[in-house]
């Protein structure tokens, strides 16, 4: 997924806040459910993926203006956690990547993964 830095995003001196990286991150997770007509969250059943854990690398900066891409892939996964590796490029260079473990919640109990989401995230 590509994303544009906004001045929002950034501070006085046109820096990305190193809490946007996260948040790029999760909208690109986001997207790719969206992407497949799959809810993000069942408000019915109180179920869908919450975050347990990020391992987060900052390499480089990026700035006002500039045109970034997320690349999501699935690392492994259990009956109720997925691993994936985020990356984000500014052209061809990583400049920044996580490590994040998810949890699959239904009526905000872990839950197993229904086998369609796993292998969606595996074909990413």
């Amino acid at each position: 997924m590509k994303v544009r830095v906004y001045y929002e995003d950034t501070d006085i001196g046109g820096i990305v806040y190193h809490s946007k990286y996260l948040n790029f991150c999760e909208r690109a997770r986001s997207e790719l459910l969206f992407s497949k007509n799959i809810e993000v969250f069942n408000t019915q059943t109180n179920s869908g993926f919450v975050v347990k854990s990020i391992n987060a690398n900052f390499i480089k900066s990026a700035t006002l203006g500039d045109i970034l891409e997320v690349k999501t892939k699935l690392k492994e996964h259990s009956k109720v956690t997925l691993t994936l590796i985020q990356s984000i490029f500014k052209g061809d260079q990583k400049i920044f990547e996580m490590e994040v473990v998810l949890v699959y919640l239904n009526n905000g109990k872990p839950s197993r993964i229904d086998n369609k989401l796993i292998e969606m995230f595996a074909n990413i």
